[in-house]
């Protein structure tokens, strides 16, 4: 009886060695398809605090919770399930479908870049403003969270797929898996972070109201800096959406056989990198990510003329 009782602890200890280390790879595989998201996630956070602008301060919260919601339902009900039927029935359309997401970044990039160097005239009631007071104040934001839930449904899909092309010889369960930590990871980072910087200007207020000097300064500096922290972010959004994008092409074009771009340019960003000597790999991958960026501008460039010519033909 007590041979067959350690052998049952035996078996356990194993099992519980296995499922650990299962849980082991997990982390480590989300935990790398998930920075190479990174540039997409820097850019839904600097998307969403524009969806509250507007709103009364009690309700910046609810909303952004409605809208994290709608994004977990997005990542784990509709786009896990079809990642999951893509690389089981159609596995070679992931790097042509991850182009595709590659080359909508670098237009959405180019054209925030565009916005940002080329003068339009006066300026027009920004997305995120709530016009109309006479309208209903549920109705305009049940509209705003379900468009703050579309635009997160095309980020989260890119999302998906970066992490799905992160695993591809893994087991079903084990990309199953991934998938979700991923999904649940970068909603809880995403919409944390704009929860906070939402309320960084409350909480700057309420420190300026304090009793002590430093505390007051500190406020103070809160609130004045916030309108600066959202507009760099703003920019690192846009500079992560064109690198990524750019990087995504050419990824994809060397998986298809057209390795010159890639490895041209790993070449040379290792080359300059080694020549510099101090901080040798973060000048590579700066030399790699501005290739990839100058690519995307190139390709967003391009896309927009395309849909120009599109559109003069439609009238």
């Amino acid at each position: 009886m007590s041979g067959g009782l350690l052998a049952l602890l035996d078996d356990v200890a194993a099992i519980a060695k296995v499922a650990a280390a299962s849980l082991d790879d997990v982390a480590t595989q989300a935990s790398q398809a998930g920075a190479k998201a990174a540039g997409i996630v820097i850019d839904d956070a600097a998307v969403t605090p524009r969806y509250v602008v507007g709103f009364a301060a009690d309700r910046e919260l609810p909303i952004i919770g409605k809208i994290a919601l709608g994004s977990l339902r997005n990542k784990l009900l509709i786009l896990l399930p079809g990642a999951l039927a893509l690389a089981t029935f159609a596995p070679w359309a992931i790097t042509p479908l991850l182009m595709a997401g590659g080359l909508f970044l670098c237009f959405e990039g180019y054209e925030k870049l565009h916005g940002l160097v080329v003068d339009h005239g006066p300026a027009v009631a920004s997305e995120g403003t709530v016009a109309a007071p006479d309208l209903d104040p549920g109705a305009v934001e049940k509209a705003k969270v379900a468009g703050a839930i579309r635009t997160d449904m095309i980020l989260s899909a890119e999302i998906m797929a970066i992490t799905l092309a992160s695993v591809p010889t893994q087991s079903f369960t084990m990309q199953a898996a991934v998938l979700a930590v991923v999904g649940i990871g970068i909603t809880v980072v995403v919409y944390g972070a704009v929860a906070l910087i939402v309320k960084a200007d409350d909480l700057g207020v309420l420190m300026a109201r304090g009793r002590l000097a430093v505390t007051r300064a500190l406020g103070r500096g809160l609130v004045k800096g916030m309108p600066g922290l959202l507009k760099l972010l703003g920019l690192v959004g846009t500079a992560a959406m064109l690198w990524v994008g750019g990087g995504i092409i050419l990824h994809g074009a060397a998986e298809m056989g057209w390795k010159a771009p890639e490895y041209g340019l790993l070449a040379f960003a290792k080359q300059v990198g080694d020549a510099v000597g101090v901080a040798s790999g973060f000048v590579a991958w700066f030399i790699h990510a501005s290739g990839g960026a100058l690519v995307g501008v190139l390709l967003g460039w391009l896309v927009a003329l395309a849909m120009s010519a599109i559109r003069g033909v439609l009238r």
